[in-house]
């Protein structure tokens, strides 16, 4: 909204043509959701207190985690408003791939939003359940693909796959790109869910995935910087990276509230919406299987809950002490900020590896 109202200015006073570059209003967006995030975080804690919305724990869960029931949960809305409101202010409202991103991200979040108000309910972990949950997911990412399906009819976008490491092959998918999207961002929200666990975790290894996509978003959407680099150049994907600056600006706001020990949880409402967001970003520019690659936490901690439950059905033996991954460290005695960091770290790893792909083609 500000961005229309600037560059209509633009003519009177040339110095508001600073708001016409990306990068500058990229900036601009990551100070915003970072200051709504400090202004409404303890505004939003006491008001979700105040609702008694708090979090309700597993019994099977690590016994340390007792102690942490009724801290105030549902602070993705928190998340959810400190990135739509600065993306709103600051993104080309007339860029078609914009409600592509935000459809996803709050679609999510609502089926997020759902399954959290009916865990407080009921006092139950389970809340929607698994059936629901997943068919409600795959609705909205199967929209998200057709969405994006009739952009490629009318040349606004294109359903070929970018494949790391290879700088000419790149199949097209045809209709089979619907269920591969809907196969991506369903992925990815439940990756971020299942590495939602400990104090600080999801959200750090949240903003530790959206700096490369933020990147290769900008990337993508130079005709100049995609040429050099080999990637797929997709024209408008570059006010994404006003999205991700959001992204970015918003989890840092949040962490200061959520590292340990947690004064809010962001749960499945934030968890859903964040995976959501980071898949579309990669899915928009082009960069899908690399979320695979800067993901690669939260492949490891969903591949460690598919192992313990394959494992137990086909053996009766669990792998770990405890899935997803995360809390069979808990249980070896790691203590919590412990495993974070160094779960953070190795984060920041699969994130330089995915950003050195750019290159290695």
């Amino acid at each position: 909204m500000l961005y229309h109202l600037f560059h209509a200015l633009t003519p009177q006073f040339t110095l508001l043509n600073v708001f016409n570059y990306i990068t500058f209003r990229t900036a601009l967006a990551t100070l915003t959701a970072l200051v709504l995030s400090f202004a409404l975080g303890p505004w939003t804690i006491r008001r979700l207190r105040a609702m008694a919305v708090g979090q309700v724990i597993r019994p099977e869960g690590p016994s340390g985690h007792v102690g942490k029931a009724g801290t105030p949960t549902m602070g993705g809305l928190l998340i959810l408003i400190a990135v739509l409101l600065p993306t709103l202010l600051w993104v080309d409202l007339g860029n078609p791939l914009i409600p592509v991103l935000l459809f996803s991200t709050v679609g999510f979040g609502l089926i997020g939003g759902a399954d959290d108000l009916l865990k407080l309910r009921h006092a139950h972990h389970r809340g929607l359940g698994v059936r629901n949950k997943f068919l409600a997911q795959l609705v909205i990412a199967s929209v998200v693909g057709l969405w994006l399906m009739h952009y490629a009819a009318d040349g606004l976008f294109t359903t070929r796959l970018g494949l790391p490491f290879f700088k000419e092959f790149e199949p097209d998918l045809g209709w089979l790109y619907v269920p591969f999207v809907a196969l991506v961002l369903v992925c990815a929200a439940n990756g971020v869910n299942m590495t939602d666990g400990l104090d600080g975790l999801a959200m750090g290894a949240v903003l530790i995935a959206a700096l490369p996509f933020t990147v290769i978003a900008y990337l993508a959407g130079n005709a100049i910087a995609a040429e050099y680099l080999l990637i797929m150049n997709i024209k408008g994907v570059g006010e994404a990276t006003i999205f991700g600056g959001a992204l970015i600006g918003a989890s840092l706001g949040f962490l200061w509230f959520n590292f340990y020990p947690a004064e809010v949880f962001m749960g499945d409402t934030g968890s859903m919406s964040l995976g959501a967001a980071i898949g579309t970003l990669a899915i928009l520019a082009k960069q899908e299987l690399l979320l695979v690659i800067v993901g690669g936490l939260f492949v490891i901690e969903t591949a460690s809950v598919i192992l313990q439950v394959g494992s137990f059905k086909l053996r009766g033996k669990r792998v770990f002490k405890m899935a997803p991954l995360h809390h069979h460290f808990e249980l070896k005695g790691w203590t919590e900020p412990k495993i974070v960091i160094r779960f953070w770290i190795l984060g920041i790893i699969f994130a330089l590896m995915g950003l050195a792909t750019l290159k290695l083609r």
